[in-house]
């Protein structure tokens, strides 16, 4: 029977760049997420169309409070007369997987439940997300009309006394009327993988000896790694580490950088390491690519794909154009500048590059923040950008240091770096950034050493597609000869906030490719500090994480 309960709004429901995200305990409250998917419910049919009746995807990356919010789901969707859903077998699903289950059945739309790379367990986060009929995240007009109705919502609507459902067997039951397909959450995903890549080349590069080591970080990949490189293209056994998904992620942080990946990249090191290294976050759709003894950078990793895409079946006929987040280095549009193809520049948050893909302007995406991914789905995808590089060392036979110094050699090289100064209380972050722009109007043509602010401003896009704005997306300082300094607040976090300060430094081709990281930006972080007042304003004394 369905049930209607009086509820209460509840503060701070608003949907960041990758949906609503907050600790456990948060979520946890009576009454907290069903608010949010009630809101969602009421809104869908007023900006998208007819709910009733139609089919949506649903399942996340097996954190703490997964199962629970899965059931939560079910009930409240079967209450609100949805006519199908189909939801991972133990309720999990990558977050590219969902994008490429409800793209594959023609779903009106998923729910993902996840908070990607931040922590889990019962004192960790939790999140929540929409994606779109195209697979990607909900567009701003979506997410700000949800938001608007978390703050008047009254009541919401469930199954009364309704048993939890059999989420571990795959197969389909009803549920007030409502169909619930239990799926193979990996079947759909392995698929489209073999359609893009060459696995008779990837099967056989791990015959000649190839050896690779892949870290799930007690993860969503897992499963997905296990099934497609140890199952579909022979690696041995062990080749995936962390593979099993853990609610608390084994009590590591999930995120696939240099900071959190430490074993991987101690795995790395030394004459007798593997060939190849990578590592996915929490929900899968993040990478981390290494050599032997040698770390590739998103921003340099995003550029050399596209570089050699035409290597790769799925990529063979060119690329229609590459998009990047605005922070990223802009080491990619150096090589569509070469390919004579679009370079696009969009804020930070995948939900940009969707319009891009849909309209055909592009092919592949990807962010600094360790996130790459192509027209195949609308999420940036982990695993994929993984058996790109795969694909790449097959068809080549190079290793992953001679290809990036190769690319190196033929474009110059961007020095990036990513200082994070987390934890920040949000007044203090806020002043902070209100400073930084008040200075705006004066920066440009101001000396500090050697470097000349050249332009400062306050980046705005336009959607070439929509039309649609989204202005103060992140303070740019450019100065001469492609280098940057880029300030924003992050929107993933779930504590105080965080300042991101992204730093660029281009040397040429004919230049120096082999300074240490942090010695060739040594210049551009003083600047920043300097600009900013980081240090007085945020009252920390360095940065928490720098990759």
């Amino acid at each position: 029977m369905i049930q209607t309960v009086s509820t209460r709004p509840f503060d701070g429901q608003r949907p960041g760049t990758s949906g609503l995200r907050k600790k456990v305990t948060v979520f946890q409250q009576p009454h907290y997420l069903e608010n949010f998917v009630q809101a969602l419910f009421d809104i869908l049919p007023v900006e998208v169309g007819p709910l009733a009746g139609q089919t949506l995807v649903v399942g996340g990356d097996g954190r703490f409070h997964n199962r629970v919010a899965v059931q939560t789901i079910l009930k409240m969707a079967a209450a609100n007369g949805i006519g199908r859903v189909m939801v991972g077998r133990g309720g999990l699903l990558s977050t590219p997987a969902a994008s490429a289950v409800i793209r594959k059945h023609g779903a009106y739309g998923g729910i993902i439940l996840s908070a990607s790379h931040n922590p889990g367990g019962p004192d960790g986060d939790f999140g929540i997300k929409y994606n779109i009929a195209n697979g990607g995240p909900a567009p701003e007009k979506i997410t700000e009309a949800l938001y608007a109705r978390t703050r008047d919502i009254t009541e919401y609507r469930t199954l009364d006394g309704a048993a939890d459902l059999d989420l571990d067997t795959l197969g389909t039951t009803t549920l007030a009327g409502m169909t619930v397909e239990v799926i193979d959450p990996v079947a759909d995903y392995a698929e489209l993988m073999e359609k893009l890549f060459d696995f008779d080349a990837m099967r056989a590069w791990f015959a000649r000896g190839g050896r690779m080591r892949m870290d799930s970080m007690c993860a969503i990949s897992g499963p997905y790694a296990r099934a497609v490189i140890e199952g579909l293209l022979g690696a041995p056994a062990g080749t995936v580490v962390n593979g099993e998904p853990l609610e608390d992620f084994g009590g590591h942080h999930p995120d696939p950088n240099p900071a959190h990946a430490t074993e991987l990249i101690a795995a790395m090191s030394g004459a007798g390491a593997p060939d190849f290294g990578a590592a996915s976050d929490g929900d899968a759709d993040r990478n981390m690519i290494l050599g032997r003894d040698f770390v590739v950078t998103p921003s340099d990793s995003l550029a050399l794909l596209a570089a050699h895409a035409t290597k790769v079946p799925g990529y063979r006929e060119g690329l229609a154009g590459i998009a990047r987040s605005m922070p990223t280095s802009q080491a990619a549009d150096v090589v569509a500048q070469a390919l004579g193809i679009p370079a696009w520049e969009t804020p930070t948050g995948w939900k940009f590059f969707g319009n891009l893909l849909d309209a055909g302007k592009a092919t592949l995406c990807g962010e600094e923040s360790y996130g790459t991914g192509s027209n195949h789905v609308r999420e940036k995808d982990g695993l994929w950008a993984i058996l790109f590089w795969l694909n790449l060392l097959a068809a080549t036979g190079e290793s992953v240091e001679s290809l990036v110094r190769a690319h190196w050699k033929r474009f110059g090289r961007h020095y990036y770096s990513r200082h994070d100064w987390e934890g920040i209380p949000t007044e203090r972050a806020d002043a902070l950034m209100a400073a930084l722009r008040a200075q705006l109007p004066t920066l440009a043509g101001q000396r500090f050493g050697a470097l000349e602010i050249a332009q400062a401003d306050d980046f705005s896009y336009t959607d070439p597609v929509d039309g649609s704005v989204s202005s103060r997306q992140g303070v740019r300082l450019i100065l001469a000869g492609c280098s940057r300094v880029v300030f924003r607040l992050s929107g993933t976090g779930t504590e105080g906030a965080t300042l991101r300060v992204y730093l660029e430094r281009f040397e040429p081709a004919d230049g120096d490719h082999d300074r240490p990281t942090q010695d060739a930006l040594a210049d551009l972080i003083a600047l920043a500090d300097t600009v900013a007042a980081i240090r007085e304003r945020s009252g920390q004394t360095a940065p928490t994480v720098i990759t």
